[in-house]
Parts: structure tokens; sequence; C-alpha cells
């Protein structure tokens, strides 16, 4: 009689009725929203602290060019010594001193300027100073040198090369950028997926087998059927928990940016300037967010979503196996230590080859091996396929992977079998291997 349904509805309701099971699920998302919440309104405290900052500029170069913004006020010291605009700054409280003295060489400008504080300044707002500074003393550099700014900044010419493929596809950095994000997403939530809820059935056999529950379950159930069981019912119970998380944190943002008036999706910081000078450096296509979202609706969609189910459902299985039969094979987590790395090490390569190799070249001679070796082609697969792998390729990945899958569970349930009923003894590699050959 097959029991697959049963071990598979009893795993799933003894998961999700445990009490530290509703506890965490419900509590996570609280605490999680409750830190960003605190961070947020923070960063929102400091935000709207306005910094006062006094400008001594003997040089008379540059002193025009500090306006006032929202959270930073100027005021320009004339006609006064260093050390009794020291005195004023500490007398009012202000947050600090811009000092330039009389520059002879603009060259040599650096060795003019210092910024006193009483603690250490922020690096935004030293950086910002330099910016400011910086562009003006080369504008002035410019005019000594009879050279217009002007003319220099019109004439300027912008390349943004386009990109198409010999069969006439057009691209850009962009639909490049959409791409690296759902590739990187997608195996960095299968790599997590698999650590978490992999440990989950591991510290499940292990419970049952100390409890020796697991001597009466044996005799009606076959361990491949245990097995099983025990893999897609902890499975279910983290498509439940990681559902349930999705949809109370999504409430629980709403619901704190309208009672508590944060904004949990804007990171306005002290460091705003800085962060809207990199966005320029970085061209404005970059800032164009409708452009991000065209890039990703041109994305095989259909392809994608059909992949990454099948990858990491296989994926994961793969690796659940033989979390369960490390489980099986020993009494208690600390001896499960020595059987960790070897599962470990092919994710953490896949998550290499894929962070750093497929995002440089995914259709390379490494990403493409990597993409059909079972143990990392859940991980570098997701990662290739936005940037188009062919449809043969990626079936025969998931072929070699199913294979796999099955072998290992042929493979697990043999150590399963013979492991589920030892006790008080620290198995050896040699141990496992004997217990497969029975």
């Amino acid at each position: 009689m097959n029991h697959l349904p049963l071990i598979i509805k009893r795993e799933y309701l003894t998961k999700v009725k445990n009490k530290a099971f509703i506890l965490m699920t419900f509590l996570s998302p609280l605490i999680m929203i409750a830190l960003i919440s605190i961070v947020v309104y923070l960063i929102q405290m400091n935000t709207s602290k306005v910094r006062q900052i006094s400008i001594l500029d003997e040089s008379g170069l540059v002193k025009q060019i500090f306006k006032d913004t929202e959270n930073t006020k100027y005021n320009i010291l004339d006609g006064i010594s260093l050390e009794n605009a020291k005195e004023i700054v500490k007398e009012k409280g202000d947050y600090g001193l811009l000092h330039i003295l009389k520059i002879d060489n603009l060259n040599e400008a650096s060795k003019s300027i210092r910024f006193y504080s009483e603690d250490s300044p922020s690096i935004s707002l030293i950086s910002s100073l330099d910016d400011k500074i910086e562009k003006e003393l080369t504008n002035i550099n410019m005019y000594r040198m009879d050279v217009n700014p002007e003319i220099i900044e019109s004439s300027k010419i912008n390349i943004d090369i386009a990109q198409e493929s010999f069969d006439g596809e057009k691209t850009s950095e962009i639909d490049s950028g959409a791409k690296i994000v759902f590739g990187v997403i997608a195996g960095y939530l299968l790599f997590m997926f698999i650590i978490i809820y992999g440990n989950m059935i591991m510290r499940s056999v292990i419970e049952e087998k100390t409890s020796r529950i697991i001597e009466v379950i044996i005799s009606s159930v076959k361990p491949v059927q245990l097995m099983l069981g025990k893999i897609i019912g902890t499975s279910l119970v983290g498509i439940t928990q990681f559902v349930i998380w999705i949809i109370l944190g999504s409430v629980l943002i709403v619901v704190v940016s309208l009672i508590f008036d944060i904004d949990i999706t804007q990171m306005n910081m002290s460091q705003q300037e800085t962060i809207q000078h990199a966005i320029q450096g970085s061209g404005d296509k970059m800032k164009d967010i409708q452009g991000f979202m065209n890039a990703f609706f041109k994305l095989p969609l259909t392809n994608l979503i059909i992949a990454f189910i099948l990858f990491f459902i296989s994926g994961y299985l793969l690796y659940s196996s033989l979390y369960a039969a490390i489980g099986a094979a020993v009494d208690n987590e600390t001896d499960t230590q020595q059987f960790m790395m070897p599962i470990i090490l092919p994710l953490i390569l896949a998550v290499y080859v894929g962070g750093f190799t497929v995002i440089e070249d995914p259709h390379g001679t490494i990403s493409t091996i990597f993409s059909f070796i079972p143990f990392t082609s859940p991980v570098v697969m997701l990662m290739r396929i936005p940037f188009g792998v062919p449809i043969w390729q990626q079936i025969l990945s998931l072929l070699i992977l199913i294979g796999t899958f099955m072998g290992t569970v042929w493979f697990a349930a043999k150590i399963y079998r013979i492991g589920i009923l030892m006790y008080g003894k620290k198995p050896s590699y040699k141990e496992l291997i004997k217990w497969v050959k029975y």
C-alpha cells in the first residue's frame, strides 16, 4: 500500500501545528519590519537634522558657491582670524568650520583647505564639500588658462553603444541589468531555501530517530516512502511559511507606513547628495525605472517562470534527500558537521560561478559546464537562462538533474534504511559506503 500521501500529510500537519513554527512564522515578519522601521525612523531623524557649517574663505575664491539646502546651512565668516572663527563655531554649537587659506597655486589647493569639527564629520558631507570646491577651482583654473569651461562641457560627446544580436534582437545595458537581477535573485533564493529547509528536514529525522518513534513507523512504511514523505511535507511547510511571510510582510509595511508615518521604501539619508552624485555619474539611463521595467517584461517570462519552478523543485529535492540521509546517519546535530561540508561546497561553488562567471560570460565554457553538473546546475542554470539559453540545453540539464535526484534518493534511502535504527555510534564515511552495499 502506498503510504506516501499519509506521510506527507502527517509531516505537514505536524510542522504547521507546532507552536514554535507558528510563533516564528508570525513573529519573524514582525521583528523584521520592526527593525527596518527603527532603522528608517533613525535615518529620518538624522535626515531632518539641520547642520550649520561656517565658512572662513581667506582666498575669496569659493565662498559664493555654498548655498543653503534643506539640511545644510552655511554661515560665511569674513575679516576674522582662524582662532576667533573656531571660538564662534564652538559657542554657537555649529557642526563644523571649513577653513580655506589663501591659495597661490590651484594645483596644490588641497593643502590649503581644512575642516574643523568637534567630532568626526560625516563622510558624505566631506565628499559633498570636496566636489563643490573641486568643481569651482577647476573652472577658475580653466579661465586662468584661457579655457572656457562651458565650451569644454558643450564639447563632450555622450556615447551609448547600441546592442543588437545577429538575429536583429536589440538589447541595452538596462536589459542586461534586468537579466542579472532576475538570475541573481533566483539563484540566491534557491540557495537560501535549500540551507534553511534542508536543515529542517535533517533535524526532523534526528528528532524522530532519538525519540524512537521511527521504530514504530518503519515497521509499516518503506524507508524510501518515509524519506520522500518527509522531504515533500517539509517542502510544503516551507512554501506555506514563505507565502505567509510575503503576505504578512506586505501588510505590515503598509500599516507601519500609514500609522507611524515612516516611509520604509524611501531611504533618504544624510548621504543624499553623495548618492545623487553617484547616480548622475552612472548615466541618466540607470535612473530610468520605467526603462528597467520595460527591460524586465521583455525577458522570456514564460520560459523563466517554468524553468524556475522545475529547477527550483528538482534542486531542492536533490539536496533535501542528502540532508535526510545525514539526519538518519547520526544521533545529534553535532555529529552532522563532518557530513555537511560535501553538501555545502557545491552550493557555495554554484553561487560563486553564478555570481562572477555567469554575469561576465553567461555562454562561456565554465558557465555552460557548471550549468550541466547536477549539484550546481539549479543555481547556475537559473542565472544563465535570462541571457538566452537554448531550450535543448535547459531540458538536458533538467533531465540530468532529475536523474541524479533519483539516484541520490536511492543512495540516501540505503543510508536511511540502516542509519534510522542505529544508535549510540558516530558513523564514518567508510561505514556509510557499507550501508549502501547492504
